[in-house]
């Protein structure tokens, strides 16, 4: 069993990063830590010492957290002041067999959001300044609760998505936006994948400011309207009109359910021995892949940002079908959200890069890690 570490102050963090003579896998609330390669570490650091808000300013929009901080603290704290995270972060608890939803320093490692992202943007893209210790020891803090240029390294959004294979993070600042009043979501019925992906394509389009588009097959095609009530029933009959397709209507209230359970890939929970993955591709690709998959494989799907994001649930085998699933696309990439840990230790997790993205993450890590100890091969083999 691995020996684990658990700093509660900067200082303590630096010092055992820097004394560390073999490779620390970085630990939150572990909510994700089956996503990516095994890591092969001598010692655990566990930063769930690092909690509580440090500032919140709801009117300036600006949250100062410590990154072991858990999401659903986060979350009800603005939710009582009427503001969210508008990149709509997922649950994968249940989808993955942990305990709970994970930490604010996990899901700015890991960069995943929900079906708000094709409106609002990533989680980078309200993410402020980063606070916490690089694999070589050194204290850092990027970015500030202003937003200003910068020059070299955009270090707040470098590590984001880096799943703690650069620094470990003690603090984040992000950008919060004001919750919607309420909810409407239009539903239509009878769709292939192809007529789907064309509805949710239009309702894109449209001025109708559609804040999330996916489609679950043999179930509907769900649209989904957010503002004030006025703004939404004018806007919902609007794209009614645009669709020219007969429509239906959920209220707020089942409205949010069906969208928390797409966020979250509840439907795939079911299966928890069945390899998952996450493809994104150019929306007017994925009926193509998806159809070319089904001819090989006994697949379960998920359509979500407007066709942009396909779930996809293989059946087990030792490699997770990752050759036959890369070669049903030619641009894009795919990461496998669950899978045994033998599989995931045989197989490429994330998208392979092309050699020179691979020569420029080598470099970057040569900066930030150059012992290789953080997470070391989490993302790609050798880093």
């Amino acid at each position: 069993m691995s020996a684990v570490l658990k700093p509660a102050t900067e200082a303590e963090l630096r010092g055992m990063i820097a004394a560390a003579q073999a490779p620390l896998e970085i630990i939150g609330s572990g909510a994700r830590r089956h996503i990516g390669h095994p890591v092969q570490a001598a010692a655990v650091l566990d930063m769930s010492g690092f909690t509580g808000v440090i500032a919140y300013e709801p009117e300036e929009l600006i949250l100062d957290v410590h990154a072991g901080t858990r999401l659903s603290e986060i979350e009800s704290m603005l939710g009582r002041r009427g503001q969210q995270l508008a990149f709509e972060p997922p649950d994968f608890s249940r989808l993955l067999g942990a305990a709970q939803s994970g930490s604010i320093g996990g899901l700015v490692a890991s960069n995943l959001s929900g079906p708000r992202r094709i409106k609002a943007g990533a989680v980078r893209d309200h993410i402020l300044g980063v606070h916490g210790v690089t694999g070589a020891g050194n204290v850092f803090k990027a970015g500030a609760r202003v937003v200003k240029n910068v020059t070299g390294y955009d270090m707040p959004k470098l590590l984001t998505g880096s799943w703690g294979t650069l620094a470990a993070l003690t603090s984040v600042i992000l950008k919060v936006l004001p919750a919607p009043e309420t909810e409407e979501t239009v539903a239509l019925s009878g769709l292939d994948d192809a007529q789907a992906v064309e509805a949710m394509s239009l309702a894109m389009q449209s001025a109708c400011e559609v804040s999330a588009a996916a489609c679950i097959p043999g179930e509907a095609v769900y649209l989904r309207l957010e503002g004030i009530a006025p703004s939404v029933a004018y806007r919902r009959d609007r794209l009614g009109k645009a669709l020219r397709r007969p429509i239906e209507v959920m209220a707020a209230k089942s409205s949010a359910a069906k969208w928390q359970a797409i966020r979250d890939g509840a439907m795939f929970a079911e299966n928890p021995g069945h390899p998952l993955w996450r493809v994104s591709v150019a929306p007017s690709d994925a009926p193509g892949m998806i159809r070319m998959l089904k001819d090989k494989l006994d697949i379960r799907y998920l359509l979500d940002w407007a066709g942009g994001l396909v779930w996809l649930e293989v059946p087990p085998s030792h490699d997770a079908s990752a050759a036959l699933v890369r070669s049903a696309f030619t641009a894009g990439h795919a990461t496998l959200i669950r899978a045994p840990e033998t599989t995931r230790a045989a197989i490429d997790v994330f998208q392979p890069q092309a050699p020179a993205l691979a020569a420029l993450t080598g470099r970057v890590k040569d900066a930030f890690d150059p012992r290789r100890i953080l997470n070391p091969g989490r993302m790609y083999r050798g880093l």
